[in-house]
């Protein structure tokens, strides 16, 4: 993800158990650390060293601080072996991390979920809505008080978040079971279900205007573009086998979708939903982002690799 500067942070998980940071130029800035002690952050008693396994990660609106989701934990106490085929109730719950990026340190440790994955910051900075992957739920964070306000129970395998620009509802994909919920993010209750979700929606990506949803639909292996008002399918296109992350321009004409087994990166022309490009990156990738100031797209795979390409205009 881009944070503040154009700084880039890489969520490396359990492999490298850290987050790498790096500058527009790609040089690497710093390496955060997983490891923490729960007792320093008043979550224990007596010293509890643990370490995470970053996953995903989002900038507060006042470019102070990220959030990171922890797909598990590794010390006393978390024995499970978390992973993508799991069930509500088979695996401990998790962390996020809050990250100071002057100091590129945890400054903040809160407990959510089984196996957390994709989360986000509310336009205002006061939610933070993460998705329990196994927990089948979304931890709903006061980001002030850092206290977990409740969880949603959405179903098998919640996944990706956007939330309204009032930061008053987040829509939350819900892979297992095929659907697009709507939360009210007051009440902590689940408002509606989109009927246009299709199969496995994984990631989500909100217009400008909020008109318009986008969703990686995982197994389909497409993207389409969803009205929020009546919740039905404007459009769908293919870019490639096993779509995944998204990243959108600013102005909100081009979407960056990631297509994992195919080893490519396509630009969508959100307009029309059509395929203006698709590059190969070779690999598995698995997330991207997208610079605005330098109108640059970096895209993260499973190789260790960062690719970095210049967004020329259509």
């Amino acid at each position: 993800m881009i944070g503040p500067d154009g700084l880039v942070f890489t969520q490396n998980m359990m492999y490298r158990h850290n987050v790498k940071v790096f500058d527009r130029s790609g040089n690497a800035v710093a390496v955060i650390d997983d490891t923490i002690d729960l007792a320093e952050f008043g979550l224990a008693a007596e010293s509890v060293v643990l370490r995470g396994s970053p996953v995903e990660g989002a900038v507060t609106p006042d470019g102070r601080h990220i959030w990171v989701s922890n797909y598990k934990m590794y010390g006393p106490g978390y024995s499970s072996v978390a992973d993508d085929d799991c069930g509500a109730g088979d695996w401990e719950d998790s962390f996020v991390y809050r990250i100071d990026i002057d100091s590129m340190a945890i400054d903040a440790v809160v407990p959510t979920g089984a196996v957390p994955k994709f989360l986000a910051v509310s336009p205002d900075g006061r939610r933070l809505v993460v998705a329990n992957w196994c927990g089948f739920d979304a931890s709903i964070i006061d980001t002030e008080s850092l206290v977990e306000l409740g969880r949603v129970h959405l179903g098998r395998h919640p996944r990706g978040v956007a939330i309204t620009a009032d930061s008053a509802f987040a829509y939350v994909t819900v892979m297992g079971a095929e659907r697009i919920d709507l939360i009210d993010l007051n009440t902590l209750e689940t408002v509606r279900s989109l009927p246009g979700a299709g199969i496995t929606p994984r990631h989500i990506i909100l217009s400008p205007d909020g008109s318009t949803l986008y969703s990686s639909n995982h197994q389909m292996d497409t993207v389409r573009s969803i009205d929020v008002d009546s919740g039905e399918m404007i459009d769908t296109v293919r870019t490639g086998t096993q779509t995944r992350t998204m990243a959108m321009a600013d102005d909100g004409a081009s979407l960056y979708v990631v297509n994992y087994a195919d080893g490519t990166v396509s630009k969508v022309r959100t307009s029309d939903m059509t395929v203006l490009q698709t590059v190969s990156v070779g690999g598995r990738p698995i997330g991207v982002a997208y610079d605005a100031a330098m109108r640059r797209v970096w895209v993260a795979d499973y190789s260790g690799t960062l690719h970095i390409f210049d967004d020329v205009a259509e």
